[in-house]
């Protein structure tokens, strides 16, 4: 487990040097699909309405491939977007040079997000995860200082090739809401998304905090829902999605998302504790 040995108490950066450290890397094509499915969905908005379309792609890894992803995916919402990926090794961003095109470019920092401008969107997939729960609220501030009015920070966490996700998305007040979406045949219960929660809540998942109160009601639900399987995957989440609403949990988005395998709640209601 890495510590953010550079992330400092007050958010600033120590001699110039990007903040954070080296992380694995690895990466594979398209396993940010289903966080950049939401990007471009119920988050478009954003985008849409944004003075300057700035996203980034922060610790794109080993490869820049995920970049590139978005990138396209971004500019089917708003021709004019301009993509960052953003590494702190210095021969990831070298290699990602020969990929730059109008629009998208590499660039090397860390969390300071070293940018010429405020973006609308910061993706950080599978990099928090890499360190210490005690870092995140700083690296968290970091982020959010840097966004635009209305600007989107998204720290979550995928399995290799992005079956299982889950991720937390903020303004620069706070957190707003998690999501998890799952590939239907990847998984026997919702549960089964715990190993691959965001740094803030994987090691909360016991009982008495409030995500395992909330995966254990996905689970309830999901069995709830069997007699539904026989229609289809599709339906039997949906039907969980509703029984989660009807029970009080507050279920964001609806049906045209929960048909994705995908689901996003208030941060509340799962919020660590102290």
């Amino acid at each position: 487990m890495q510590k953010a040995e550079r992330v400092v108490a007050k958010g600033g950066v120590r001699g110039g040097k990007p903040v954070g450290n080296v992380t694995r890397g690895t990466t594979n094509p398209n396993r940010m699909r289903r966080v950049d499915r939401w990007l471009t969905g119920p988050q478009a908005w954003r985008l849409r309405a944004a003075a300057d379309p700035l996203a980034v792609d922060l610790g794109y890894g080993a490869s820049p491939a995920t970049a590139v992803e978005l990138f396209e995916r971004l500019a089917a919402v708003r021709a004019d977007v301009r993509v960052v990926g953003i590494e702190i090794e210095p021969e990831r961003v070298r290699q990602a040079k020969a990929l730059e095109r109008p629009g998208l470019g590499f660039q090397l920092g860390g969390f300071e997000l070293p940018v010429a401008g405020s973006p609308v969107l910061v993706r950080a997939f599978n990099v928090l995860r890499q360190y210490e729960e005690a870092d995140v609220p700083g690296i968290w501030r970091l982020v959010q200082d840097r966004l635009a009015p209305g600007g989107l920070f998204i720290d979550g966490t995928c399995d290799e090739i992005g079956r299982r996700a889950a991720w937390v998305a903020l303004d620069a007040g706070g957190p707003l809401s998690l999501s998890v979406s799952m590939r239907f045949g990847a998984f026997t219960l919702p549960s089964d998304v715990a190993e691959r929660l965001p740094k803030a809540l994987i090691h909360r998942n016991v009982p008495g905090e409030k995500i395992h109160a909330y995966l254990q009601a996905m689970d309830r639900a999901w069995l709830e829902a069997a007699p539904l399987a026989s229609f289809g995957n599709r339906q039997r989440w949906s039907a969980m999605c509703r029984m989660l609403l009807d029970a009080g949990w507050p279920v964001q988005d609806g049906p045209s998302r929960w048909r994705l395998g995908e689901v996003t709640v208030g941060w509340d209601a799962v919020a660590p504790g102290p």
